[in-house]
């Protein structure tokens, strides 16, 4: 597959254009972002890490019964997907209090819901993904009410296996961000990336945060953190 012309550059990655219009090529990179775009960096090793972290997880749910965009792996950083209209919502499901819940409702990190909340974003970095809700999501014409269900129904099915996945892997599967996109015939499939960029890991028994929190929060070890998630999911050293 040859790669073309690179068609967008996102905070984490690099999209190339191939000789086939229905695949894309995804260039993993190791900058680092928080809030926005408000904190720069750079976590060595990351990119390699989040590719293979990625691919491995999309192939766990493909197996579940959660399409997603995956194709192939190339190498350590480059990946085929399919090519996939992004609806521009950033879904976030959370079976933990932390982060921005935990700072917007006044209650204490870790409190372990009785049942998964989910939440929307609208993506867009120049209002700062602001929270909405459905009927938002249909004022705006981001997706249809037929969309909007099917990706729930999916956001939910991918957190029941992969809390299952992690809990065998003494991680506590905090909560994470998905994002979702259309095939060309309007098929609905799990895009982007999983990986400890946008997923909150904790240790199980430690409590030890094995994310990009650790970037956020000038917390050090983030480099250990990646390899230490890279090694529980694939079982490989970085």
């Amino acid at each position: 597959m040859e790669k073309k012309e690179m068609l967008y550059e996102g905070k984490a990655k690099q999209v190339f254009a191939t000789d086939d219009p229905e695949v894309l090529l995804v260039h993993y990179k190791d900058d680092a972002t928080a809030f926005n775009g408000l904190k720069k960096g750079t976590i060595t090793g990351k990119g390699a890490i989040n590719n293979r972290v990625t691919n491995f997880m999309m192939q766990v749910l493909e197996k579940e019964g959660v399409p997603t965009h995956f194709v192939e792996e190339l190498n350590e950083r480059d990946t085929l997907v399919k090519k996939v209209s992004i609806v521009p919502l950033e879904v976030i499901i959370r079976n933990i209090s932390a982060g921005s819940f935990a700072k917007h409702y006044g209650v204490e990190e870790g409190i372990v819901f009785d049942e998964p909340t989910i939440e929307f974003s609208y993506k867009n970095d120049e209002l700062g993904d602001p929270l909405i809700n459905e009927y938002h999501a249909l004022a705006l014409k981001l997706a249809t009410k037929a969309e909007i269900a099917r990706i729930k129904e999916l956001a939910f099915r991918t957190n029941e296996v992969m809390k299952k996945f992690f809990k065998e892997r003494k991680v506590d599967l905090v909560d994470f961000k998905l994002e979702f996109g259309r095939l060309s015939d309007g098929t609905i499939v799990l895009a982007d990336e999983i990986s400890p960029d946008t997923c909150r890991f904790w240790d199980s028994e430690t409590h030890d945060k094995l994310d990009k929190d650790r970037f956020r929060r000038d917390l050090g070890n983030v480099e250990d953190a990646y390899k230490e998630m890279l090694k529980r999911i694939i079982g490989i050293e970085a």
